[in-house]
């Protein structure tokens, strides 16, 4: 399936977010109609409910690691396929009221990951403020501005602030200069598994019948033997007792790729449980150089096998 004018893409909203930014980087996701919703949750229970088609949701942050809410509702309370890996580039900027004083300040508003992404920065120059959590970086920053409290300020986008006519007091506040967060397109599994590129992720979870000497080396094995790269390996708790945790992996390489299905068999084969993710194109500033040094390759690759099979005796 493709992405038409007519398809409902769901996003954490309001307007201004970074989960937006990521959107509006796809020309054919910023041709769809956006459809905001207030938490993750909500953009993939859209998806799950048929009132959207697509969803967009970040997954983790170069400097916070894991967004747990994204994965927590992948792993356990949706089925639902990543289809398109989005990554960008997150700077903070500080926005509040025209003319107000930073060091006067008590509250500063945003999104918890925003807000740790920033944690130098403020401990430096607002020590005293108090963070006050809100759903989303917009969505703090449209409270500043209907708030109209002088001693209030939000961490948000420079889009966010303009959009809500609010001023840019300070850019740049994230601790890291290689602040960057990784977003996934979610979708529904009759979207389909967008064919391979030869610069892919697949992931998955791992379920595990119990914690026992060597159960995780058996997971991994079945990836070193297979000379198969992984890009990531969490653990998660299963929400079932103390203790009980399953794994999210992500490998390189597509479930077309018969050394990657050879694996996800096996695992399946030997594990109480192997729940599929997805297979999509791997996102990253390389990303589209690499596909198509694949793609060359594939093709003097194929060229070759057909040399040689015009040699096969009759």
């Amino acid at each position: 399936m493709k992405v038409t004018p007519s398809t409902i893409t769901a996003y954490l909203g309001p307007a201004g977010t970074f989960t937006e930014e990521a959107l509006l980087s796809q020309a054919d996701l910023a041709a769809s109609r956006r459809a905001p919703y207030g938490t993750f949750a909500e953009v993939m229970g859209a998806v799950s409910d048929r009132r959207a088609d697509l969803g967009v949701v970040a997954l983790e942050n170069s400097i916070e690691g894991t967004v747990n809410v994204t994965l927590d509702q992948l792993v356990f309370d949706h089925d639902l396929w990543i289809v398109r890996e989005l990554q960008i580039s997150v700077a903070q900027c500080l926005v509040g009221l025209r003319g107000t004083d930073v060091g006067r300040a008590k509250r500063v508003l945003s999104m918890p990951v925003a807000t740790a992404q920033c944690r130098t920065w403020l401990g430096r120059h607002l020590p005293g403020a108090e963070a006050e959590p809100c759903a989303s970086t917009a969505d703090a920053v449209r409270r500043v501005a209907e708030q109209a409290d002088p001693q209030s300020v939000a961490i948000g986008t420079r889009h966010a602030a303009a959009l809500y006519g609010l001023e840019v007091l300070a850019s740049g506040i994230e601790d890291h200069d290689e602040n960057r967060t990784r977003f996934a397109v979610v979708a529904r599994p009759e979207w389909g598994i967008p064919a391979a590129t030869g610069h892919d992720k697949t992931s998955i979870v791992c379920f595990q019948s119990s914690d026992h000497p060597g159960s995780l080396h058996m997971i991994l094995g079945q990836f070193a033997a297979r000379n198969l790269n992984l890009t990531k390996l969490e653990s998660r708790p299963t929400k079932r007792a103390l203790g009980e945790y399953c794994f999210v992996i992500d490998v390189d390489g597509h479930v077309a790729d018969e050394v990657v299905s050879d694996c996800l068999r096996d695992l399946h084969a030997t594990l109480p449980s192997v729940k599929f993710l997805g297979s999509y194109p791997a996102a990253g500033p390389q990303g589209e150089r690499r596909r198509q040094e694949a793609s060359a390759a594939w093709a003097a690759a194929d060229d070759w096998v057909r040399a040689l099979r015009q040699h096969l005796a009759g």
